[in-house]
């Protein structure tokens, strides 16, 4: 019987060589489209799950209300963490994290480690990070002491065993031992480092640190002990804060929130705390339902297709139900069908994901699979999965097929119910709704990375090169060598420059009122050439100048947000206020325009200037158009000549900038090319439901030939229908679309606003769409012989 059953099957599909194939093809793409996007969402909420006690580790975060501003902070004190343990029994560990930048030498071999960390030696007592050589209890707990992951044994030691051997950190190029041997840190881990530095050799060069309550740069990890209540521990911190740091607090007048937030939370929901590496639980959100959106489509697609070629079936069907054929028998069959269609689909899935992997992978921007058989259990998902939707999607089919009465379509009137005509046609209006969202969101979210791109930033970016001597001696040797270069116009020097990271500094400023103002400032050490470098506007006063001796002692320029904050409604009240910052007073000579030093995703924040030439470690350099790689050669040679022991470290600060909307440009590409998918479906479902009408009406449409109907007139009778289903699916989608984009937006500090004209355009898109899937179909019918036509029927 089964051996029947399958042959049928196979007969029936071969038979219907191009319904087949598209039936299958729609399937392929929406399993193929669903299973990257599991593969997306699993791993992006798979973050640190491969630590054992990730249920007990919890970072440490501080919230700091000024009199100006509320700081949130993925920061902490440095005391915080040795001084919580020491206090609070609930506590089992605790380690730190402090980002390090660190030149590294090892015989010729140098390399400056931007992936490096300074740390506690309790780091595996807190994390799984797999230790392959030395002792977890000891390995980073002496003076001079680093851990170094294995592609940067393969990079500075090659074969050789690393263990007992030196490496040279730092400009000061200090011997520092190897005492062991990790894993690389998984893919999945938001904290990444291929080098961890004993944190005793920090504190060693900064013996205070452990005591320095105001001194934030450490992010702090506790490990709970078994069944301790977090709740009740984050409970009893301000009363550890009023212990430790009442009186400074209220002296700084800064006043902290402690929090503790799980691991596991951390790199979803971050939000305005910062992290090592952070996603986006809302694009979580939104892939997950894209995904849903095109499974639904594809069973939809799946469903319409089947039932479009029913007609052509119900003489087979009326013939074996004469000959005894139970309508259950026929259910088996043609839901057998659904599931041998679902599972060629599964085998053309498996091939496909094989394919299309690596360029997932890039779009992605990180290897969410090694390869198709790299996780079996997924594969296993997927073949279930698709067992499952040939199990649902055939039912209504079956039920269709099984339930024609032998006698009305052994005579030929064989129709469908209205029942029947109106589920159809809403489910094409339902993919389309869909496909039409789809359309708006992709256009508004490439609009909006358009916008960031090209909006004025109230600084020249173009054409400027930035050379990173991470504070090397012979900094300003190498500034001056450069400047002499032909194809060098200009060239400057400052501790960071727009789109990096800024300091923040404690300061006090003389306010609207005549009082001096708390608050914490981002900070620019800067040369006299800045501003003039990267043409940033001064509103109000003067720039830094050197006829100005006191200029590199008591001089401060702001820029207009900062102004704002200390009251003043135009930037020239506050020249010549007062201010006190980090062991510095003097006044503010001049103000600054507004320019974006940070991503579009965040309000322009207060920013102050000096002129501070020993924290000054980039230099900006503005090169000339043409021969490029000349420049950048002699670049390098002065850098050999003066810095021999360090790498040749650059970057393009229109890249550089750009770089801060990574994550949301691989969001726009994978939002697009998944929209593309479900539109792809889409047509396919809409060229099913213009065949089922097609073969409907063909007595119908070879009569109106015979009457004298052209080509054009039954064209137009076909299509009329199916317009009207993509217009009411068009009202629908609209305003769901505009109400998810809408909060999409919300994240951007500086956005677009949706125009009424996007959701024209993506009407219009739509309507080219269903117009070309539904002419073919209608054109074919059209041009069809009336005489064979109506002799079928």
């Amino acid at each position: 019987m089964f051996k029947n059953y399958l042959k049928i099957a196979w007969r029936n599909l071969w038979r219907n060589k191009v319904f087949s194939l598209i039936n299958v093809l729609g399937l392929t793409v929406g399993l193929t489209a669903c299973f990257f996007i599991f593969l997306y969402v699993h791993f992006e909420l798979s973050y640190d799950n491969f630590h054992a006690k990730r249920d007990r580790i919890y970072r440490v975060t501080c919230d700091v209300q000024t009199p100006s501003e509320l700081i949130r902070g993925g920061i902490t004190p440095w005391p915080f963490g040795p001084n919580m343990q020491h206090d609070f029994p609930e506590i089992e560990a605790f380690t730190r994290f402090s980002r390090g930048n660190l030149l590294v030498k090892r015989g010729n071999v140098s390399f400056q480690e931007e992936r490096s960390l300074f740390a506690d030696s309790s780091i595996f007592r807190v994390f799984d990070f797999k230790l392959l050589k030395g002792d977890p209890a000891t390995a980073l707990q002496a003076v001079n002491s680093v851990v170094l992951s294995n592609s940067a044994v393969k990079k500075y030691f090659g074969d050789a065993d690393p263990i007992g051997q030196t490496v040279l950190l730092t400009g000061g190029l200090v011997p520092n031992t190897v005492t062991g041997v990790i894993a690389d840190m998984p893919e999945n881990s938001q904290i990444k480092a291929d080098m961890l530095v004993s944190m005793s050799s920090l504190i060693k060069d900064n013996p205070r640190i452990d005591e320095s309550w105001g001194n934030f740069g450490a992010v702090t990890f506790l490990l709970l002990k078994p069944n301790a209540n977090a709740a009740s521990l984050e409970a009893k911190l301000p009363d550890f804060i009023e212990r430790h740091n009442g009186e400074e607090r209220k002296r700084a007048k800064m006043f902290y929130t402690v929090k503790l937030q799980p691991l596991e939370k951390i790199y979803l929901y971050s939000g305005e705390y910062s992290a090592y590496e952070k996603g986006s639980i809302t694009n979580v959100y939104i892939f997950s339902i894209v995904a849903i959106f095109i499974l639904f489509i594809a069973c939809i697609n799946f469903i319409n297709l089947t039932t479009a070629r029913s007609v052509e079936r119900a003489k087979e069907i009326g013939i074996r139900k004469v000959v005894g054929a139970t309508k259950f028998e026929l259910l088996r069959q043609f839901i057998g069908e659904c599931v041998l269609l679902c599972l060629i689909a599964f085998v053309l899935t498996v091939v496909l994901f094989a394919c299309l992997l690596p360029t997932f992978n890039l779009l992605a921007g990180k290897t969410i699979a090694a390869g198709p058989l790299a996780h079996p259990s997924y594969i296993l998902i997927l073949l279930v999965s698709a067992i499952v939707i040939g199990l649902v999607a055939g039912i209504y089919p079956a039920l269709v097929l099984s339930s024609f009465k032998p006698v009305t379509v052994l005579k030929g009137r064989f129709a469908t119910g209205t029942k029947g005509i109106f589920l159809r046609k809403g489910l094409v209006v339902t993919q389309f709704a869909i496909s039409i969202a789809l359309i708006i969101g992709t256009i508004i979210v490439s609009l909006q990375m358009r916008y960031m791109h090209n909006k004025d930033l109230g600084f020249n970016k173009n054409q400027m090169l930035v050379v990173d001597t991470h504070g090397d001696m012979a900094k300003n040797a190498l500034k001056e060598a450069i400047a002499r270069l032909p194809k060098v116009n200009s060239v400057s020097m400052a501790s960071g420059v727009p789109g990096g990271e800024t300091n923040g500094a404690y300061s006090e400023i003389v306010n609207k009122q005549g009082d001096m103002q708390v608050a914490n400032l981002d900070l620019y050490d800067v040369d006299y050439d800045y501003l003039q470098q990267y043409d940033i506007k001064i509103v109000a006063g003067r720039g830094f100048s050197r006829e100005f001796g006191t200029d590199t002692t008591n001089a401060m320029m702001i820029n207009e947000a900062a102004a704002k904050l200390f009251g003043y409604a135009k930037p020239e009240e506050a020249v010549g206020r007062g201010y006190r910052q980090w062991g510095r007073q003097g006044v503010i000579i001049g103000v600054v325009k507004d320019f974006h030093f940070r991503s579009l995703q965040e309000n322009i924040k207060p920013l102050t200037m000096r002129i501070e030439p020993q924290d000054c470690d980039m230099i900006s350099v503005n090169v000339a158009p043409g021969d490029l790689s000349g420049t950048l050669k002699a670049i390098e040679r002065e850098w050999r000549a003066l810095m021999p022991n360090r790498p040749f470290s650059y970057f393009f600060l229109d890249e550089f900038f750009d770089r801060q909307y990574r994550t949301e440009e691989r969001f726009g590409k994978l939002f697009f090319n998944f929209a593309l998918l479900a539109i792809i479906i889409s047509c396919l479902g809409l060229l099913g439901l213009a065949s089922y009408s097609a073969v409907q009406r063909t007595r119908e449409i070879g009569i109106r030939k015979v009457m004298g109907a052209s080509v054009t007139d039954i064209v137009n009778l076909l299509s009329r229908d199916f317009l009207k289903l993509v217009l009411i699916s068009f009202i629908i989608a609209t305003p769901i679309a505009w109400y998810c984009m809408h909060k999409w937006l919300q994240v951007f500090a500086y956005r677009i606003s949706i125009g009424w004209w996007v959701f024209a355009v993506s009407g219009i898109i739509a309507l080219i769409i269903a117009v070309g899937t539904i002419s073919y179909q209608a054109l074919k019918a059209a041009l069809a012989d009336p005489v064979k036509s109506m002799r079928a029927e």
